[in-house]
């Protein structure tokens, strides 16, 4: 319409996570409790930054509500479904982002990762995604969830993803986390392989439980960046379940979240975001500040191990995706959806560069992540190795033919 050049991303259609403000729509977190009619007047960081660029925003993609888990259903929309199998969830909470990219909705969608939230999806629906480090990408107003949420994007290949983040990276005044802008391509050096480098492949990190199947299948592509010539050794990090220390980071957030909400609208809040807000507010702020300390130590943990290695694979999940409609899939004795995703969280709290890139089937034709995690800021050597396996095994799309049937 302004017929020039806008930037990057011209023409690109584009879809936008409900959680993420966009000037004139309504962003309703798939929550009943939210006013439709705003006003909408105000763009996230990473959404002005893509429309500066030229996207063409298609439309805002589900979210559990408030994006509090890692499934995609919510009281407003209900739930949404899996191009690979549509009885199946496509993980959360940017499921509704993944499940729009995977059927050929859009190449690009901009989803957030709080605990998880962008990685789950992508193991599940067979995409690239990132998690940069906290900061890379600018994020307004500040997530209830605090400092583990993170912006970044989800792909079909992780060329697309490097340029997106080219995008999302510049800088904005109102994210007072903002790392400074690096003016990187994250296109240079891509192809540059992984020749040389050291890296740790731990198949349950000491502590998770792993479907035999998904163990295979990620061991397999670990081994096959050892065939590209990189350094591969089994190695753990070392840290014990920080599943304990990250819920009490994010029961916190959700009852900070909930805490003015009136009784009428907690009735029409999500159940289960009702009892992790209730558990979060019987955390003592001595209790908080003892789990701020262990995440520092957690954190000079994963530094001393990444003064040895330059990247840690991992599976993304212990599990292929499960029955939709459900926070968890009662194959590893779970309670709450951070009991299947115990790769993912850890480094929300280390705040360090981590994506989930599609690796294989299952014999049910399924899909499989590999979790690739880099120092922090080291985001360009994270898509440089996940490119490097793309290249050995291109990303498979489901077929959506069938699903018209």
């Amino acid at each position: 319409r302004k017929g020039a050049p806008q930037g990057l991303l011209d023409g690109v259609p584009t879809s936008i996570k409900d959680l993420l403000l966009t000037q004139g729509w309504p962003t309703l977190r798939g929550s009943k409790t939210v006013d439709r009619k705003g006003p909408w007047n105000d763009d996230a960081p990473a959404v002005a930054r893509l429309r500066e660029h030229g996207a063409v925003l298609l439309g805002k993609t589900t979210t559990p509500e408030f994006g509090w888990k890692g499934v995609t259903d919510n009281p407003l929309t209900g739930i949404t479904r899996n191009p690979w199998n549509p009885k199946l969830t496509p993980g959360g909470s940017s499921g509704g982002g993944a499940a729009a990219v995977a059927a050929g909705m859009g190449p690009l969608t901009l989803g957030t990762d709080g605990g998880g939230s962008i990685r789950i999806p992508c193991a599940f629906s067979g995409l690239f995604g990132l998690k940069p480090s906290f900061g890379r990408v600018p994020a307004w107003p500040l997530s209830p969830f605090g400092t583990v949420a993170h912006v970044g994007p989800m792909t079909r290949s992780v060329a697309d993803a490097a340029l997106m983040l080219n995008v999302l990276s510049l800088p904005d005044a109102r994210d007072w986390f903002a790392l400074p802008p690096d003016g990187r391509d994250y296109r240079i050096g891509l192809d540059d392989g992984v020749k040389g480098l050291r890296i740790a492949y731990s198949a349950d990190l000491g502590y998770a439980e792993v479907e035999p199947e998904i163990a295979a299948i990620v061991k397999r592509a670990a081994l096959r960046l050892a065939e590209l010539g990189a350094h591969l050794e089994e190695a753990d990090p070392g840290f014990e379940n920080a599943g304990p220390m990250f819920a009490t980071h994010w029961f916190a957030g959700a009852a900070s979240l909930l805490k003015n909400f009136t009784p009428a609208q907690r009735k029409l809040i999500d159940p289960g975001l009702r009892e992790v807000a209730a558990e979060g507010a019987k955390i003592s702020a001595l209790d908080y500040l003892d789990a701020v300390q262990k995440r520092g130590q957690l954190g000079v943990l994963m530094n001393r191990f990444h003064e040895k290695f330059d990247l840690l694979l991992t599976p993304t999940l212990p599990l292929a995706a499960f029955e939709a409609g459900r926070e968890v899939a009662h194959l590893l004795k779970e309670k709450r959806w951070t009991d299947w995703s115990p790769f993912s969280y850890p480094f929300n709290l280390t705040q360090q560069p981590a994506a989930s890139m599609p690796c294989g089937l299952t014999k049910s034709g399924l899909p499989v992540g590999l979790h690739i995690v880099g120092p922090r800021y080291a985001d360009a050597l994270v898509l440089r190795a996940a490119r490097a396996f793309e290249s050995l095994q291109p990303i498979a799309t489901p077929d959506v033919s069938k699903l018209a049937k």
